[in-house]
Parts: structure tokens; C-alpha cells; sequence
């Protein structure tokens, strides 16, 4: 029995029709073999056309469908017509007709925790600069050095008056270029535009973080939010991220006689599995018992410890109070262990491994903040001459 190939439209969004075909008898789906009688073609006409150019638009759209449909349905009820040649462009045509966004998307619901926000957000840009569509077959290294200049122009979605910092636009556009390559890799891309499109340059940022001196400050200094400063103090000793010290259970904890206290776990944001030795002092923050496997073991440590404004208000008045004029969040306090740790001779392999870093290039931003202040203190000696 031939099958039926027919061009319909469905009332979508904004007084809009999506096309797309109708197969009768339904044919195997292309990717999960199940029968199916719809292919949408991800093209839209207007319901109501205002303008000559809506209605141009509607005109084209229609040719456009029309032609596809007819390519289809003589592809599924006389394939002998074609050559090997044409059923290949037929096959690129297709996958040219998907949507580079629904597959960035698919890539993004892979990742996990704080890496599939940060694939959120960069989904969001990409989706505002598209207008919600953009077909591989039009990806271009022409739009994408668009995107570039828009990513590295528009405003900040967390607030309105201020413009997108540099290294979100380098993490967003890397985003963009993963996504690329991963579709040359799967097919769809019949080109290496990846290769093709240089990356945004990171930009050098200041990496504050406190003194010694600063930190006694704030063990002596009272803070509204204990569960916070004892967090924020363990982090100095440390180096550990706010989102592994949240999740950090006490069967992550080790007492060894003779050796100490050691932490394993899974970093959140790399995934890698690391063990970390932590001073007794440090694990004193912890107010638990003397063995860590006397407490119960899936307990969080800082049970009830939150990320949001209203609790980081605690962390900065207590900041505050003990004098400090310094521009500190929580992550300055991982900031703070590795400045510290090279001023007081470790080394940067070293500092590095206990940070968890992947690439020892991360690691070099806290050595030239030491060695910018071995300069100034090298300068503070004059004599006069």
C-alpha cells in the first residue's frame, strides 16, 4: 500500500501554525522504530498575516513544505527513482532540518549538578540570540562569530544594569563549541566548525582573599549564622568548595591512628574522587565526635547549611563586624587556603592536588597573587638616597 505524505499545520504560540507531515499509513519512526504519523518540519507560518512580509514569509514557508513533502512521500513510495547520490543529499537535508537548539538542550539534561546550570544558562543566551530556532543547516561561522559579539555585549540576565562578565561569555560560547563538536562527531555536522571558531579569551580576574591576621579576626568575631562561620572557616583550612562541604557526610570522614584525619569524596564540580588530609584543627570545626565513625554516617556535617541572599546577609555582616572592608563571598575562602598555602612555602604540585584541580595553569592565578605580594613587600624597604 503507498503511503500518503500530506503538509498540515497546528496552532502553536504567538498566533502561529507549525507545519509538518502527516503519514498515512504511519510510518517507523527514523530514531525509535516505532510507528508515528507525524514529522514536524520545525517551520511556522503566521495564522493571520498582517503584513506583505508575513505574508511573503507564509507564501515561501509553504513552497518550502510542499516541496518536502513531495520529496518524501516520492522517497517512500518510489525509492528506485533516486540515485545513492540523492538519497545521501535527502539524508543531509534532513538532519540540516534539525534544530542545533533541541540538540544543545539533549546535551544539557546529560549534565549533572552545577554543570548542567551553567549549560542552562548558556542555553538561554543562545536561545535569545536565535529567537527560540536555528537549524543546523544554517549554522555558519558568521553567525556563531555573532554570537560571540553578543555574548560578549548583552546584559546580564541576573540583573538588567549590568553587562555579562567576560569569563560567563567564555564558559557560554565553550558550551556552544562542545556542542558543535559533538554533532561532527554524531553526523550531523558534515563540517568541523568547532575547529573553525576561536574561543573567547578569558580574562584575568582578581582573586581576593584574606590574611592570616584577617582570619583570626573572624574566629573571634560573633556571627548570626554559626553553622555558616564555622563552614566558611572550615573552608579555609581546607580549600573545599561551598557545594562539597554542603554535601559532605560523616562516612566521607577518616580517623587513621598515627596519621590523622582524611576526607574522600567525589568532587561536585569535577567528578573526580579525591582523598584530603584535613588538620585536627580544621576537623574541630566540625563539632562532631573525636572519631568521625562514631557519628551517624549519613548524616550531612552541616546539616541545614543553604546557599541563598537572605544567608550570605549573615556572612557579610559578620565580615563586617570584625572590620574587614574586603569584597568576600564564600568561595573567596577557598581562594583564601591556596594564597595562603603558597605564601607559606607549599608547593603549587601540592596546592594544586589539594584543591583538585585538573590542569596546574588553574592553580598559577594564586602564585601570581603571591608574587604580586612579594613585590609590594619587597618595595615597602627604602632608603634614602
Amino acid at each position: 500500500m503507498a503511503t500518503k505524505v500530506s503538509l498540515r499545520h497546528k496552532e502553536i504560540s504567538k498566533g502561529r501554525r507549525s507545519l509538518y507531515l502527516d503519514f498515512y499509513p504511519p510510518i517507523p519512526h527514523p530514531e525509535t522504530g516505532e510507528p508515528t504519523r507525524r514529522e514536524f518540519l520545525k517551520m511556522y507560518i503566521y495564522e493571520k498575516p498582517k503584513t506583505p512580509v508575513d505574508k511573503q514569509h507564509n507564501a515561501e514557508t509553504l513552497q518550502i513544505g510542499e516541496s518536502i513533502r513531495q520529496k518524501r512521500e516520492n522517497f517512500l513510495n518510489k525509492p528506485e527513482i533516486y540515485s545513492q547520490y540523492e538519497k545521501e543529499q535527502l539524508r543531509l537535508n534532513e538532519l540540516g532540518e534539525q534544530c542545533f537548539i533541541e540538540y544543545f538542550t539533549k546535551l544539557a539534561d546529560k549534565r549533572k549538578a552545577s554543570n548542567h546550570d551553567n549549560w542552562v544558562s548558556a542555553l538561554n543566551y543562545l536561545d535569545a540570540f536565535a529567537n527560540g530556532s536555528l537549524k543546523f543547516a544554517d549554522l555558519n561561522q558568521k553567525n556563531l562569530e555573532d554570537f560571540k559579539e553578543y555574548l560578549l555585549t548583552t546584559k546580564s540576565k541576573r540583573s538588567s544594569k549590568t553587562k555579562l562578565s567576560q569569563n560567563s561569555a567564555v564558559s557560554y560560547f565553550n558550551k556552544v563549541k562542545a556542542t558543535l563538536k559533538q554533532a561532527y562527531q554524531d553526523g550531523i555536522l558534515q563540517h568541523d566548525l568547532n575547529a573553525k571558531i576561536k574561543p573567547i579569551q578569558t580574562a584575568e580576574t582578581r582573586r581576593e582573599h584574606l590574611t592570616l591576621e584577617e582570619l583570626n579576626k573572624l574566629v573571634k568575631t560573633p556571627c548570626n549564622n554559626p553553622l555558616m562561620k564555622r563552614a566558611s572557616l572550615f573552608s579555609a583550612l581546607t580549600g573545599l568548595r561551598f557545594s562539597d562541604i554542603q554535601k559532605m557526610t560523616w562516612g566521607e570522614l577518616e580517623y587513621i591512628n598515627g596519621q590523622g584525619y582524611f576526607l574522600n569524596f567525589d568532587q561536585k564540580k569535577t567528578k573526580g574522587i579525591e582523598i584530603l588530609p584535613i588538620s585536627a584543627q580544621a576537623y574541630s570545626f566540625l563539632e562532631g565526635a573525636e572519631n568521625p565513625k562514631d557519628m551517624p554516617q549519613d548524616k550531612p556535617v552541616f546539616d541545614g547549611l543553604k546557599y541563598s541572599a537572605y544567608h550570605n546577609k549573615h556572612l557579610f555582616q559578620w565580615i563586617g563586624a570584625a572590620g574587614i572592608t574586603k569584597d568576600i563571598t564564600f568561595h573567596n575562602f577557598r581562594h583564601t587556603f591556596a594564597t595562603l598555602q603558597l605564601f607559606s612555602g607549599t608547593d603549587i604540585y601540592t596546592v594544586s592536588k589539594m584543591l583538585g584541580h585538573k590542569d596546574l595553569k588553574t592553580t598559577q592565578v594564586y602564585a601570581k597573587v603571591v608574587d604580586e605580594a612579594k613585590r609590594t613587600a619587597a618595595n615597602k624597604i627604602k632608603l634614602d638616597m
